[in-house]
């Protein structure tokens, strides 16, 4: 361990002198890129191998990441990395692949919806082809199921049900006992996203309840509702994993909350930074971006990545959900609020998260 360390700190000082990077190997990633671009450095590529049409609007990539790559857990995320009219872009997405499928054929699978205006979804539906390289970092997220056996209520809706594909694959195959249920809630029963997989696991995994619940297939919007919930049997005893729009989450935690949960038997994660009431902060400030030598002011509710790119500079990022940690960076001083939990940092020097920190008054980063 040591001796890695030691030598790591030595390429990034020979690279400091030589290339003006901290990444030595990756220097040669455009020569590598064009001869094979398995071979890059700077992050592990994965050759699209496949792609499946789920839905109208859903689209499953069949990657191939280089050997390199560390594998992950059901439930957990990974950002990727593609190019997008000449600019690299970051966006991250559940795996909703078994680990086994990595384990065992080196594969994974993304389980990707088209949004409205999406500049990445858009070009991941019309533009990437089988036998294209992407960027891949590695996987990341504590969504993750029960390491021994205990009762699970999985309550997801629409793209939501992608990391629960993941667990419930991972579950049927090592025999998890204990009985599992999921209400899955899409709009119409032609958005049901993996429905043959769906299937195939509600009748090979015996401990597995499947109900399909459709909202928009009557006069009336067809919601969660207490009795969804009544037909879960032992459901007090449940862990119970929630994903999908933010009004479904609410909704699943409001009933469950008035049923006794805590907030330790209910998982939650989301594809769309839930937000704190910040309406009574006065927030804003100067912003010091000490390695840049540069200052600029804000005002309201602007986060220190939106300030920082405001500015011109490209801190780097991931999620940009406050999941991944990639824009973590030193505040030198000052006071920041956390955008998710309303929470305010203490004044002296630590570690913030760009994309979910906003000023209140002056900060100071090394950035």
């Amino acid at each position: 361990m040591l001796a890695r360390h030691t030598q790591h700190k030595a390429l990034q000082w020979l690279g400091r002198q030589l290339f003006n990077r901290n990444d030595p190997e990756a220097f040669f990633d455009p020569l590598l890129e064009r001869i094979n671009p398995m071979w890059v450095q700077e992050y592990t590529p994965a050759r699209v191998e496949q792609i499946i049409s789920e839905t109208r609007d859903t689209k499953t990539l069949v990657l191939k990441p280089a050997g390199r790559w560390s594998g992950f857990r059901a439930g957990q995320h990974v950002n990727i990395c593609v190019e997008v009219d000449g600019i690299r872009r970051n966006r991250t997405f559940s795996l909703s692949s078994s680990p086994l499928l990595w384990q065992e054929q080196g594969l994974v699978t993304l389980t990707i919806k088209r949004l409205p205006g999406g500049l990445v979804t858009n070009w991941i539906h019309d533009d990437l082809q089988s036998g294209a390289v992407i960027g891949m970092g590695e996987a990341f997220g504590d969504f993750l199921i029960p390491e021994t056996s205990q009762p699970v209520l999985f309550i997801a809706g629409g793209s939501g049900i992608t990391p629960v594909l993941s667990q419930l694959e991972t579950m049927a195959a090592s025999d998890y006992r204990a009985p599992v249920t999921l209400l899955y809630f899409v709009r119409t029963s032609d958005d049901v996203i993996a429905r043959e997989k769906l299937l195939a696991l509600e009748a090979r995994y015996g401990a597995l309840t499947l109900n399909i619940i459709a909202t928009n297939e009557s006069k009336e919007p067809r919601y969660l509702r207490d009795q969804d919930l009544d037909t879960v049997p032992g459901i007090k005893a449940r862990q119970v994993y929630l994903c999908g729009p933010k009004g479904l989450m609410d909704l699943a935690q409001d009933l469950l909350y008035k049923r006794g949960f805590a907030d330790a038997d209910i998982h939650s994660t989301f594809f769309s930074a839930p937000s704190a009431d910040l309406g009574n902060e006065t927030l804003g400030g100067q912003v010091q971006f000490e390695s840049s030598q540069l200052e600029v002011g804000s005002e309201g509710d602007a986060t220190l990545l939106e300030i920082a790119e405001a500015a011109g500079l490209t801190p780097r990022y991931g999620c940009r959900m406050g999941i991944c940690h990639q824009c973590s960076c030193r505040k030198t001083s000052g006071t920041v609020v956390n955008r998710l939990t309303g929470q305010a940092s203490s004044p002296g020097e630590e570690n913030v998260q760009l994309c979910i920190s906003v000023p209140r008054g002056p900060v100071s980063l090394d950035l």
